[in-house]
């Protein structure tokens, strides 16, 4: 079965065809559209609605060409109907149900979360349900119970600021570049991880919420009493930064862990591309068997959608109209 995937829940254009018998990737290109937004300081909707239109179709045809592959050598379309910005995913999804008419192939929607959570299923050797997964993102950080496909329990969630939005505004005020993820990370490189002390939010509760907004608060005064905004304050604060966040994940995961009686922890979604955040996980948690998508894999792709779609469009009820849900949790599936 060979599932062409489309992404375009945000900011990235992401195609891929998926081969689920040999389960791998056969061809995959994206396009992001990072520098264009990175002037207004995040992601404008219409604007990326508006990118999508011109890149989707030529994206297509050069991951099919690059596999040699054609429409009659597919058995599907998958792509993401949410949660996301409605422009851009209505975007996605009207493509996808014209070649499907086009074409005359199945096409199903997607749910953007699931689809972060199964990619890790390429992995060789894969995770084995019942396994924990931490998904952390720009818009989300869940942390869930995944017991068999389309079996999900949502043990905890963020009640504020996901990882990456804290991520971004902690750049922000720092005057760092959008998006906030991989400059913090390049200059935490330079500085100590203990300089300042900050918050480990909710690491002292009785359950597996998150809350990133005063760790973010905590950051924003220690910038406004600094006098002087110079490149050791920046390195040292980026790093004593990521190092609350890691430590905040790393003790919640565990815990998640110890509670449900679980040895596998699948960390998906944009902040898991993170070097510092991966090393944590390695270092600190002894005993479990930890998985990782590559981190180009770990930002919105085809690649992710096309696995789900894979399991989701054998005896599902095919779509004839046009869906999305920019709001889709992973407990309604």
């Amino acid at each position: 079965m060979k599932i062409l995937g489309i992404e375009t829940s945000c900011d990235e254009t992401g195609v891929a065809v998926y081969d689920k018998k040999e389960n791998i990737i056969l061809t995959e290109q994206i396009f992001t559209q990072a520098s264009k937004h990175a002037e207004y300081g995040g992601v404008v909707p219409e604007l990326a609605s508006r990118d999508h239109i011109p890149k989707l179709l030529p994206l297509i045809t050069m991951a099919l060409n690059e596999a040699k592959l054609s429409s009659k050598d597919l058995d599907g379309i998958a792509y993401t109907s949410g949660p996301g910005l409605r422009g851009p995913l209505l975007t996605g999804a009207a493509l996808a149900h014209s070649l499907g008419l086009g074409w005359n192939k199945p096409c199903v929607g997607i749910n953007h979360m699931e689809a972060h959570l199964l990619v890790n299923l390429l992995e060789r050797p894969p995770p084995i349900f019942p396994f924990l997964t931490l998904l952390i993102s720009g818009g989300h950080c869940l942390l869930i119970k995944a017991t068999d496909i389309g079996k999900y329990e949502i043990l905890g969630q963020t009640r504020d600021d996901a990882v990456g939005e804290a991520f971004d505004k902690v750049a922000k005020l720092l005057g760092l570049n959008y998006p906030g993820g991989p400059e913090i990370e390049k200059m935490a490189k330079q500085g100590n991880p203990l300089s300042f002390d900050l918050p480990r939010p909710m690491t002292k509760k009785d359950n597996l919420d998150f809350s990133f907004s005063g760790l973010k608060t905590a950051v924003y005064y220690l910038v406004k009493k600094q006098k002087n905004i110079n490149t050791e304050f920046i390195a040292n604060i980026s790093a004593s930064f990521q190092n609350a966040v890691s430590e905040t994940l790393v003790k919640k995961c565990n815990t998640a862990l110890l509670t449900q009686n679980l040895s596998q922890l699948v960390v998906g979604g944009g902040v898991a591309a993170n070097q510092y955040i991966r090393d944590a996980f390695r270092r600190e948690l002894n005993g479990v068997d930890l998985f990782f998508p590559k981190p180009e894999r770990c930002t919105d792709n085809g690649a992710m959608v096309a696995v789900a779609g894979s399991y989701r469009i054998q005896g599902a009820e095919l779509e004839t109209s046009i869906k999305i849900r920019p709001r889709w949790s992973l407990s309604e599936i």
